[in-house]
């Protein structure tokens, strides 16, 4: 299978809004810069599993409720 079979699923955004935090917020908390937060939110950028478990501790949130996959088919 290729990439392409697969849709990602991303609900940083609303677990931020969630918790109340700003981009900046999350941002300052798992060392990224605010840009980053926003690539990640608008699937322009794929976090690395370290960067992910990181935002999904700070979130308090499992990270298969942050980020998943499904099958297109």
């Amino acid at each position: 299978m290729t990439d392409q079979n697969f849709e990602l699923t991303n609900n940083l955004k609303y677990f931020r809004k969630e918790k109340k935090m700003s981009q900046q917020d999350l941002a300052d908390a798992v060392d990224v810069t605010r840009q980053s937060i926003l690539m990640i939110e608008k699937n322009k950028f794929n976090p690395s599993i370290l960067l992910s478990l990181k935002i999904a501790k700070v979130l308090d949130v499992d990270i298969n409720e942050l980020f998943s996959i499904t099958n297109k088919d």
